[in-house]
């Protein structure tokens, strides 16, 4: 086997692997995801999650809608949740059809955040985050002060208020606190740097959020650090694949760690409805 076919197999190979974790993905987390809080609601065309509480946002996490029916589900499910006096996320992902669906919702007024690239990355026992000896800057937090404090350093590094959030972490942890783990890193008192991992119910999947850190004590390995406590975590916690949304600061430090890109994703945000 020369080597330009041996590449061509390898890259075929890992094709083949990451479309099949792609299609584990949809399978578990889009189409048969439950989230505390939330009711799931199945439809035809759709997968919704009405929020429980008031002035929570509710979210659509998966659809199967085509050129000819988009718009007029798109208005149906607007008219939906305003009924309910309830804002909503649509979530798009890349493979999503049809291939204009972000630009449907925009022109029916959704705000598009950031596109964000869908990794994930397979466990095991040998792998670096898991073998990686334990950082001394890492600490769990576990009660309501903590808490308080990431919504604190997201405020200060988003500019602006995380509210609804603290709400909701304090709400999950208190209502399933194996399934909920965060982590801070502490310089003199003070968090510097967060982040938080869900333990996805009837999955393979750990999902993991926050990760940000002060531009001040950006550099230092935080990431890092917060990264492998949750992968630790996630394995002893029996699940095979961790997967974020990753903005591009972050992107190439999961990367380096065997991160792969399956897909890009888009919050689509219904327009205020107040």
């Amino acid at each position: 086997m020369n080597d330009k076919h041996k590449k061509t197999t390898i890259d075929g190979d890992q094709t083949m692997k990451e479309d099949g974790l792609l299609a584990l993905f949809h399978q578990e987390l889009r189409l048969e995801a439950s989230t505390p809080g939330y009711t799931r609601e199945v439809t035809e065309h759709l997968v919704r999650h009405v929020a429980k509480q008031k002035n929570e946002k509710g979210f659509i996490i998966c659809s199967h809608v085509n050129a000819e029916n988009a718009a007029e589900i798109i208005d149906y499910e607007l008219d939906y949740f305003n009924n309910l006096d309830q804002e909503f996320e649509w979530k798009v992902y890349s493979y999503d059809q049809p291939h204009n669906l972000k630009n449907l919702l925009i022109q029916k007024g959704f705000e598009m955040e950031e596109e964000e690239a869908l990794m994930v990355l397979e466990l095991n026992k040998q792998h670096h985050l898991i073998t990686r000896p334990a950082s001394v800057f890492v600490e769990e937090i576990r009660d309501m002060e903590g808490i308080e404090e990431i919504i604190a350093l997201e405020n200060t590094i988003w500019g602006e208020p995380h509210n609804e959030l603290g709400e909701k972490l304090w709400r999950d942890k208190q209502n399933d606190p194996d399934s909920l783990f965060l982590y801070g890193v502490y310089d003199k008192g003070f968090l510097v740097s967060a982040a938080w991992m869900y333990i996805e119910p009837n999955s393979s999947f750990a999902s993991l959020w926050g990760g940000s850190t002060l531009p001040s004590q950006r550099g230092k390995g935080y990431y890092t650090a917060l990264l492998a406590v949750r992968a630790k975590q996630a394995y002893g916690c029996g699940r095979k694949y961790l997967t974020a949304d990753a903005r591009p600061m972050s992107r190439p430090i999961l990367e380096k760690y065997g991160f792969a890109c399956l897909a890009y994703t888009y919050g689509c945000h219904s327009p205020s409805h107040k």
